[in-house]
């Protein structure tokens, strides 16, 4: 058995099914090549047809082989040697979504497990684009693909040194600056008015949004909690309040794409 591609020149492993089907389907970075313990499965018929569709090889491999490459245990053995990701430019993403766009930035979000999570919920409610920091997570793909059920693929994404930077291009294409924020005179998110284009901040656990963003931000979100003394919620779970009540929105004013009821794809 030939020993696969090395990480010079594969440096991302993408496991599991999901994950490498959205890679190929975003196309946003190169699927070198496919391992799988069992290439006939019929759990994977349409990941081959993907591959066939995209000139990628799949080669099978021991069990042992594969276990050797990746970080975590739901790969269903089969794992992808793929490239790094693409970005687009900034204000090239915002002039294809438009300035009615919902664009999300998560910064200071530490685990990979939460950052994915909050890109697989921001993916559903139908956000138009994401912000990173620049290679960001390229460290930690794997997590973070079957975290978001490969949304982190498929949704997106450009890149920005600082959210000030990531705030004045978006304020500058036409999009309200608005974060996730615990002060009292913020705005509870369902009397805000999320159908506009918006620009949203949500920090990180441990650190949070800086004041200074804060202070020049032209909207603040707060979640309405029901016990006084909470604890703030984290990253994932705040993107996902905010991202489906400005769904729940922009379905009422007739924005949403999609019809009422369409079943999600199983994740």
């Amino acid at each position: 058995m030939t020993e696969p591609v090395g990480r010079a020149d594969a440096p991302v492993i993408l496991e599991g099914r999901v994950s490498i089907e959205a890679a190929m389907g975003g196309g946003v970075r190169p699927v070198h090549e496919i391992l799988a313990v069992t290439p006939g499965d019929r759990r994977l018929a349409f990941l081959r047809r993907l591959a066939a569709e995209h000139d990628v090889p799949i080669r099978k491999v021991s069990p042992a082989v594969l276990r050797g490459l990746v970080s975590g245990q739901t790969h269903g053995g089969v794992v992808a040697l793929a490239g790094e990701r693409s970005y687009q430019p900034l204000p090239d993403l915002l002039a294809a979504i438009g300035p009615d766009a919902l664009v999300v930035m998560l910064d200071g979000v530490e685990d990979p497990y939460n950052f994915g999570q909050a890109i697989r919920s921001l993916y559903a409610c139908g956000a138009d684009g994401l912000v990173l920091r620049p290679r960001s997570w390229e460290s930690a793909t794997a997590v973070v693909t079957r975290a978001s059920a490969g949304a982190s693929e498929l949704l997106p994404a450009a890149v920005a040194a600082t959210p000030e930077e990531a705030a004045d291009a978006c304020r500058a294409a036409g999009l309200q600056v608005a974060c996730a924020s615990t002060r009292p005179e913020g705005t509870w998110i369902h009397d805000a008015d999320l159908v506009r284009g918006t620009f949203l901040l949500i920090g990180g656990e441990r650190r949070g949004v800086t004041r200074s963003f804060v202070e020049q931000a032209d909207l603040l979100l707060r979640i309405p909690y029901g016990r006084r003394g909470a604890h703030a919620l984290g990253a994932s779970v705040s993107a996902a309040l905010i991202g489906f009540e400005a769904l729940r929105q922009r379905r009422a004013a007739g924005r949403d794409a999609l019809a009422d009821g369409e079943a999600a794809v199983p994740g």
